[in-house]
């Protein structure tokens, strides 16, 4: 896979992320920063740290599995693994602008 390739499905994953929001709130979780980090390999394997803004978020699976689906549908992506993590904690000085407002933080 050439760089290019390689930028173009990296793109695409942030758009799929984007389409991803938990349930309670009316923000994509990639807007609230609640991944941390996305890792595509030359092989097509995703890999994504991401934390739930609490620890008992009873929509977590829903959130994981709807991520999951939508990554794996991404043409050039051949799997997909998604790590919960609680490292650092989330706040919601992690959410970027726009979610603040939505969420009327500013």
């Amino acid at each position: 896979m050439t760089a290019e390739e390689k930028l173009k499905i990296e793109e695409r994953i942030v758009e799929m992320l984007r389409t991803v929001f938990d349930p309670e709130i009316p923000v994509d979780i990639y807007s609230l920063g609640l991944i941390y980090k996305i890792d595509f390999d030359d092989d097509g394997m995703l890999n994504i740290d991401m934390t739930l803004t609490a620890p008992n978020c009873p929509a977590a699976d829903f959130i994981v599995e709807d991520a999951r689906i939508k990554l794996e549908s991404i043409d050039g992506v051949k799997g997909v693994n998604i790590n919960i993590v609680f490292e650092p904690e989330w706040n919601k000085d992690m959410m970027s602008e726009e979610a603040k407002l939505e969420l009327g933080f500013l």
